[in-house]
């Protein structure tokens, strides 16, 4: 969340800023003003009254001490303790009032970020390799999949519903290879602590990495919504080190880890929801660093590229997208979206959002550090996907297709799939 501290101090620049992303929020900024200004006289008023009362209190003691009456100091003690109860409950109302208001409001986009309403204006920052040249007919992961039965969308419709997967064969195989070949590499490579986190996560690890209350509709929720089946592994890994203060000679921590992650929406009707673009659950590796206010841009950088590393390996053309203000999520400062060139759709789909947090994760969850100067810091958090399945399965067989139908694959997959094509059903 933001900080009160800087909404108070600079109303107008966040205001500004808010203003930017187009969705209205900067006019929650008077109404978030008001309330801490109640809250703040109340406080100011509690801290008089106890004064009071303790002053009240020796008199007290002191009448008593010398046997003379102190009956209407007591009353009076009586009556501004009954006060205090008042003004107890009405500054922690208003304290939850201002804490649920700021939850609702989005992180402040970078004051580099581009500025725009949505998506089309998001700015292409790069692009590595060229679209592949396919010979003959260019079939899509659907009929490819489907001849080669590396999955059966039919009977996994069966078993959960319309927006599942169901790999098979060659294709969990192709799956299985593709996860241990990311995490080989982030932990190998790039340095990265291997997690294997629970699926299952609390209410309050949602809030902090903003999931709730926000987009709730958008989760599966158990227990009477208190627990959640994890949307991203980057609420239980950015959470791993809530409520803690670390040791800046710890930082950056730099975590992966493998999760099958779910979510209720499934997108709007059309092509992109055809085969395994946008389903309910899907696998994804995910980059979550932790680090200074000073390093966190620098770091952003570098696991956007540690992230491009895995296309590149196998070899799939893609481009790195700079989101724009109207564009970036609830909780990023800035974000670069990692899209890989689809032959079968003939269009770009975002494998991975890596996306700088700067402080705003951190002050939902009350991770901080200690800095050099021994002062505790809120730290700044970052992910990324590195990468996202299945659309990296599905960009990956319509990319390496053959005339005759099979799948070549990439050289550095051998070690992991075991062969070098796929071209009968397994």
């Amino acid at each position: 969340m933001l900080d009160i501290r800087l909404i108070r101090e600079k109303p107008d620049f966040v205001r500004e800023r808010l203003a930017t992303r187009g969705g209205g929020e900067e006019a929650k900024i008077d109404i978030v003003l008001q309330i801490d200004a109640e809250r703040r006289k109340s406080e100011t008023e509690l801290q008089r009254l106890q004064a009071e009362r303790n002053r009240l209190s020796k008199e007290i003691g002191a009448k008593r001490a010398k046997k003379e009456p102190s009956d209407e100091l007591e009353a009076q003690v009586r009556k501004i303790g009954e006060e205090i109860v008042d003004l107890t409950k009405r500054a922690g109302e208003a304290e939850e009032k201002q804490k649920n208001l700021l939850l609702e409001i989005p992180n402040l986009p970078h004051a580099k970020a581009p500025i725009g309403k949505n998506a089309d204006a998001n700015v292409v920052v790069r692009s590595w390799g060229e679209k592949p040249k396919l010979a003959g007919e260019v079939r899509d992961h659907v009929a490819l999949g489907t001849n080669l039965k590396l999955f059966d969308l039919e009977r996994a419709a069966k078993i959960s519903g319309s927006g599942f997967i169901c790999f098979t064969g060659a294709g969990a195989k192709l799956e299985r290879a593709l996860i241990q070949f990311m995490l080989d590499l982030h932990t190998r490579e790039h340095g990265y602590r291997e997690i294997s986190p629970p699926f299952l996560v609390r209410r309050e690890c949602m809030i902090g990495t903003t999931q709730l209350p926000k987009f709730e509709e958008d989760m599966y929720g158990l227990e009477n919504g208190e627990l959640f089946l994890a949307p991203t592994a980057e609420v239980p890994v950015t959470n791993f080190h809530r409520e803690e203060i670390l040791a800046i000679v710890d930082l950056p921590k730099k975590f992966v880890a493998y999760t099958p992650c779910f979510r209720r929406e499934a997108g709007s009707a059309g092509r992109e929801t055809r085969g395994i673009i946008r389903v309910h659950q899907f696998d994804k590796i995910e980059l979550v660093k932790i680090t200074t206010a000073e390093s966190s841009y620098e770091e952003l950088e570098s696991l956007t590229s540690n992230a491009e590393r895995v296309l590149q390996l196998l070899g799939l053309h893609y481009r790195v997208v700079e989101l724009c203000t109207g564009d970036v999520g609830f909780g990023s400062a800035k974000t670069y979206d990692i899209e890989v060139w689809s032959p079968g759709q003939k269009a770009y789909l975002e494998v991975s959002s890596c996306s700088n947090f700067e402080d705003f994760q951190a002050r939902r969850m009350n991770l901080r550090y200690k800095d050099a100067d021994g002062k505790n810091k809120f730290a700044h958090t970052l992910n990324g996907s590195g990468l996202a399945l299945p659309r990296l399965f599905a960009a990956l067989i319509e990319s390496y297709q053959q005339p005759d139908g099979s799948i070549a694959l990439p050289e550095i997959l051998l070690p992991y799939f075991g062969s070098a094509k796929i071209d009968k059903v397994d």
